[in-house]
């Protein structure tokens, strides 16, 4: 049995590795987009199973894909397309509560658990010289609503409630429970 993490996020590799158990990563192609009359968190899940089902495994591996997005005043903002969408997202998050959504999938066998971690987060109020700052340091430019909590945005995040490792991309307190429901043995040492 090997445990596969479907995805070249450097930040999903770090929270793979509070685990304390060895994984593979491998990576391919899906389109990621969304339907956008569709409910946000059913299409992430959704994009994070086709990762899932897309990456090549054996029949007792255990494959672990994620897919994460934000969203604000019903609008899913995704990766910033360059310097002028990241400023149009972070302006929309100033002063204002957000959901950050990771849709999950685990695979293994026949089994496929699959689901949408939330967590709200509320910025406060930013200034445009504050945005433009964190932009030039080049942090939003890979990240879904343009921030990472964990770097240069930690200062803007005045609340939250719910998985703060969900917000980085990927819901580490949920995976351990379906790790130790669908692959006990992986989950010994952890």
């Amino acid at each position: 049995m090997q445990l596969i993490l479907a995805s070249q996020s450097p930040r999903r590799k770090t929270l793979m590795e509070l685990f304390r158990i060895p994984f593979e990563i491998r990576v391919s192609s899906v389109d990621e987009a969304m339907d956008p009359a569709a409910s946000p968190s059913e299409e992430v899940a959704r994009v994070s199973r086709l990762k899932a089902e897309a990456i090549p495994h054996g029949n007792d591996d255990v494959v672990v894909a994620a897919d994460t997005i934000v969203v604000c005043d019903g609008q899913v903002l995704g990766k910033p397309k360059d310097e002028e969408d990241a400023f149009r997202m972070l302006r929309m998050l100033s002063g204002n509560s957000h959901q950050v959504m990771t849709g999950m999938t685990v695979l293994r066998g026949s089994t496929a658990v699959v689901g949408t971690e939330v967590t709200d987060i509320r910025f406060r109020p930013l200034s445009d010289e504050e945005i433009l700052s964190y932009i030039r340091t080049g942090e939003p430019m890979d990240k879904a609503g343009a921030y990472g909590i964990q770097g240069g945005a930690a200062l803007f995040a005045e609340g939250i409630v719910g998985d703060y490792y969900n917000v980085m991309g990927l819901p580490v307190c949920r995976l351990g429970q379906i790790l130790r429901e669908i692959a006990p043995e992986l989950m010994e040492d952890a």
